[in-house]
């Protein structure tokens, strides 16, 4: 990609109004699991709180610090991950980074909204911001399930 141009392309209106409109941005009171995670390479953080019931995120909150790509890939995760199961959202979270690093397809519905981010492949230092939020979903839904088990 080229100078300004890729960037305008980059930080399209559509990245730049999901980042300015994240859904649940109120933390939980009494989460079953809350997980932070930070991307070393640029500082960018999210945590997110999730509660299950019956395999299934049943409540969901989160706070984003990161960049405006960071910002809108939480904004269209949150708008999806209500009633997703771990399997959903690890496979979103598999084929986000394949679209992003292997050129792969957009990631299934319900997050297929994840497809504004295409013209992040060729800034390498933004994917790890990109995955943050489904990183730290995948994380918590994990710790939720083992504490059930316990």
């Amino acid at each position: 990609m080229s100078g300004e141009n890729d960037l305008i392309k980059l930080y399209s209106a559509r990245i730049l109004a999901l980042a300015a409109d994240i859904p649940h941005l109120e933390r939980l009171d009494n989460p079953d699991a809350t997980v932070k995670k930070r991307s070393p390479l640029c500082g960018s953080t999210v945590t997110v709180d999730v509660n299950m019931r019956d395999g299934r995120v049943s409540a969901f909150g989160q706070d984003v610090k990161a960049c405006a790509l960071g910002q809108a890939s939480a904004s269209v995760v949150g708008d999806a991950v209500i009633g997703a199961t771990r399997a959903q959202i690890k496979t979103a979270r598999d084929q986000l980074a394949a679209m992003l690093k292997k050129d792969g397809p957009v990631p299934d519905a319900p997050f297929d909204g994840l497809e504004v981010l295409m013209p992040a492949r060729e800034y390498k230092n933004r994917h790890a911001s990109i995955l943050l939020c489904l990183d730290a979903i995948a994380e918590a839904i994990g710790l939720a399930e083992q504490a059930n088990c316990a």
